[in-house]
């Protein structure tokens, strides 16, 4: 046992004492450069290519970074989809506060082009069906299925709640009582898509009742002329 350790012991002094060399050694060539020496961009510095010395002022060999004047951010590739909406809209400005959705109330008028309102509603309907119409209803009389299984109480008509077109998207970002966020769910335009569906069915609904509307700024006019429908 004690011969044992000492072979072992005698084995492992030996390649210590042979690793260790005052010969210097020249490294071998880097098959990969790229991986080994790996060159950081910051966004629209001058690109260099060579890493060893380098050669500030010479032009790439990649054409693209050429045409761009030496530019590391490049044009998005032939093919790619923009990641903004068709419609070019704002972020929204209000926090999830009563004050400032009381104050989004204010608000009459959606950003989408009046040009496409006829599209506008026909998407929005198509929404509303997807994500609100089991709880509000097809109408927005609130009796959508989840109401009618017994299920679900106390959802709101649209017709008897004091709404803007900025309120409903607000409430359509962030939520209000037992409704949650939809924000996850809709795009920016797709958001004031269903409010104008919301305010359009809030409008039919008034028109069929005979009783006028009442705006959030405290002004009343006549529901006559206010539903619009989405096909011609």
């Amino acid at each position: 046992m004690k011969r044992g350790f000492i072979y072992l012991l005698l084995v492992s002094v030996a390649v210590s004492v042979s690793s260790c060399s005052d010969k210097k050694r020249k490294p071998s060539i880097v098959f990969m450069p790229d991986m080994y020496y790996p060159v950081a961009y910051d966004p629209y510095m001058e690109a260099d290519f060579e890493y060893w010395p380098e050669r500030n002022g010479e032009k790439s060999n990649v054409s693209l970074f050429n045409e761009r004047y030496q530019m590391t951010a490049l044009w998005p590739a032939e093919g790619s989809v923009a990641r903004t909406d068709e419609q070019m809209i704002l972020p929204w400005e209000f926090k999830n506060t009563l004050e400032d959705y009381n104050k989004t109330k204010a608000i009459t008028k959606s950003p989408l082009d009046p040009a496409n309102r006829k599209k506008d509603l026909e998407r929005g309907e198509k929404l509303y069906g997807q994500t609100c119409t089991v709880c509000h209803g097809d109408t927005g009389d609130g009796q959508g299925s989840i109401v009618q299984t017994k299920a679900y109480s106390g959802v709101p008509t649209y017709a008897e709640r004091e709404m803007s077109v900025g309120s409903v998207y607000h409430v359509i970002m962030y939520g209000k009582n037992a409704m949650g966020s939809y924000a996850g769910q809709l795009t920016p335009v797709d958001r004031w898509r269903v409010a104008e569906y919301v305010m359009n069915l809030r409008a039919k609904s008034l028109q069929a009742s005979g009783a006028p509307a009442a705006t959030p700024t405290g002004e009343t006019e006549t529901s006559a002329g206010q539903a619009e429908t989405t096909t011609e």
